[in-house]
């Protein structure tokens, strides 16, 4: 097979003919444009399996891109990291979620489910379609075989952290020409399925691959490892220690024998010169060289600053609750007291650089724009970049933003060739400190934090002062002069105390990831949404007053709801059979 960049984009080609980009699965019958003749060939299942991969960033839905994006940044909006941003009445929908109000008709949700089960049915039609080609190597069926169940783990898993009970539909139960398969009832556990395919892609997959952004035997194995760290903790918060002994062994192979590295600047992450690094495991590929920019990134397209060169949208911006958390003392987080006060956002008025002294974590300016900062190498953060500063305050998010050099349109489509790097190192070393900790090994644990802490201390990673020219685009960066009295260091004293163990390691997780739509799945998963989220909803709600009242139910606001219109048609002989979530 020649080597090639393995793009995702939203609709590649007419070989993704069978859900197509505008039917909807689960909510619509599969449509077919071409004779199961034309497929059942080794050039036809390869052109099926790609078909898969367009899914992968959130394809198959007509128009709303974002509602189903890989980075899921629409339900990350209902953690502490973010808020929805642009106005109040752009994008109402999402208002009720970032305010905890879930309901089943809401539009994200809906089309979250659609699309997720849409790459489910398209991995399903590769399984089975596969069954009937003869012109295959039996090395190359059992590879399509491992790479489809990959995908399919991945879309269950994302499935599985967006609902407390969705359905697993397999290959075994999926027929083309019985839309009954497509109506399998939620009534099991599928943690135990979605480790079953990430296992069996695992076993058979190599350990480096020609094309990139297709997985390897590292990248399933890593997949796996999240499966059962996603496992890890009952809802009340009590450890699952079994669990954590088997991601513990997992990711000890990674780490001890993978081919991975931490990268020397955190940055190197989030820019598009250093797409498929050595620190990443799997990345959701994009690019911007064709006219149309189907195989951009369009999924975040709207999470852009409002001002030139983006022109819009001013959607997921950061809140003042994660910029306090990057405040340190001594070089540490301030685990307990990191809210308190604010850093401010005020910028002197003649240099327009932020005032603000106190120490901080030098991630948070790789990870929010905040005023009087450099912005990813595009001018000077000022408040121009907000749409409307009143509603949702200073901050912005940052790490998918494309540098200039790589930044392809401005317009709500904001094309985009940054790729998402959804499995990195830095995630094993994380999750390794958190199985450590539970087993008992705290060592072990601030060891692994340590790793994470002295990269983000590198001075050759800190954000540069810059200072602004007479033009607005016009800046002056001064080389070796950080933009911030950053300051950070290791954990040097021994952890004695699960509890503080458990406590910095979260917080790390955090500081790490923050804006990369994890943390309301973390907080979900570690079981303290509802405690750390209603004392969120209390200090947020202070700057953005459209929160007060608002409050997280524990039980319920955990996951969301099953969508109703995937229950209506789950129907057969008029009784679905779907079942709603009890909490709703």
């Amino acid at each position: 097979m020649k080597t090639r960049n393995l793009i995702f984009t939203a609709c590649l080609t007419a070989l993704v003919f069978i859900t197509g980009c505008s039917d909807e699965y689960l909510t619509r019958d599969p449509q077919g444009s071409f004779s199961e003749g034309d497929v059942k060939t080794a050039d036809g299942v390869e052109g099926l399996l790609i078909g898969a991969y367009t899914m992968v960033p959130g394809g198959g839905l007509q128009g709303q891109t974002w509602h189903n994006d890989i980075h899921s940044w629409v339900f990350n909006i209902a953690s502490d990291d973010a808020l929805k941003g642009t106005d109040a009445g752009d994008q109402p929908e999402q208002s009720f979620i970032e305010a905890y109000d879930f309901q089943s008709f809401n539009r994200h949700i809906r089309d979250k489910w659609r699309g997720l089960y849409k790459g489910v049915a398209a991995t399903n039609i590769v399984l089975t379609t596969l069954t009937e080609v003869e012109d295959i190597s039996d090395e190359r069926r059992a590879q399509i075989t491992a790479e489809a169940r990959f995908l399919r783990g991945l879309f269950h898993m994302e499935a599985r952290k967006m609902w407390r009970m969705p359905t697993y539909i397999s290959d075994e139960v999926f027929s083309l020409n019985d839309l009954e398969s497509t109506k399998i009832p939620n009534d099991r556990e599928i943690w135990p399925l979605i480790e079953a395919d990430f296992a069996a892609a695992a076993a058979v997959l190599p350990a480096t691959q020609g094309d990139v952004g297709r997985p390897t035997s590292w990248a399933a194995k890593a997949f796996l490892g999240k499966a059962k760290i996603y496992q890890g903790f009952a809802a009340n918060g009590t450890p699952n220690t079994a669990k954590m002994g088997e991601a513990k062994v997992i990711f000890d192979d990674i780490i001890n024998n993978g081919p991975f590295q931490l990268m020397d600047k955190f940055e190197d992450n989030f820019k598009v010169a250093t797409r498929n690094n050595p620190e990443s495991i799997f990345e959701v590929q994009y690019a911007i060289s064709s006219a149309s920019g189907d195989a951009a990134n369009r999924g975040i397209g709207l999470a852009h600053p409002y001002t030139d060169p983006w022109g819009c949208c001013g959607f997921y911006q950061a809140s003042q609750n994660l910029v306090n958390a990057y405040k340190t003392e001594n070089g540490l987080p301030m685990l307990d007291t990191f809210n308190a006060t604010n850093v401010s956002s005020d910028t002197d008025a003649t240099t327009t650089l932020s005032t603000y002294t106190g120490t901080l974590d030098p991630r948070l300016d790789h990870s929010v724009g905040r005023p009087g900062i450099l912005y990813k190498g595009f001018k000077i953060y000022q408040t121009d970049f907000v749409r409307d500063l009143s509603y949702a305050g200073p901050y912005f998010s940052m790490k998918h933003v494309a540098e200039p050099e790589a930044f392809g349109q401005g317009g709500w489509g904001n094309l985009s060739a940054n790729n998402y790097r959804i499995m990195r190192l830095d995630m094993i070393y994380l999750w390794l400190a958190e199985a450590e900790v539970e087993l008992g090994d705290l060592e072990r644990a601030r060891e692994l934090v340590n790793f994470i802490r002295t990269r983000a201390a590198n001075p050759e990673g800190f954000v540069p002062l810059a200072t602004q020219g007479t033009d607005r685009n016009d800046f002056t960066i001064e080389e070796g002069t950080p933009a911030a009295n950053y300051d950070i260091a290791t954990y040097d004293a021994a952890w004695t105390d699960p509890v503080t163990a458990r406590k910095a390691v979260r917080f790390e997780t955090r500081l790490e990831f923050a804006l990369e739509g994890h943390r309301f799945f973390d907080l979900q998963r570690w079981g303290i949404a509802a405690e750390t989220l209603n004392a969120y909803i209390a200090s947020e709600s202070q700057q953005r007053t459209y929160l007060s009242g608002k409050s997280f139910v524990a039980g319920k606001n955990e996951f969301f709801p099953i969508p109703i219109e995937a229950i209506d048609r789950s129907s057969i002989e008029g009784q679905p059979t779907l079942t709603q979530d009890p909490a709703y």
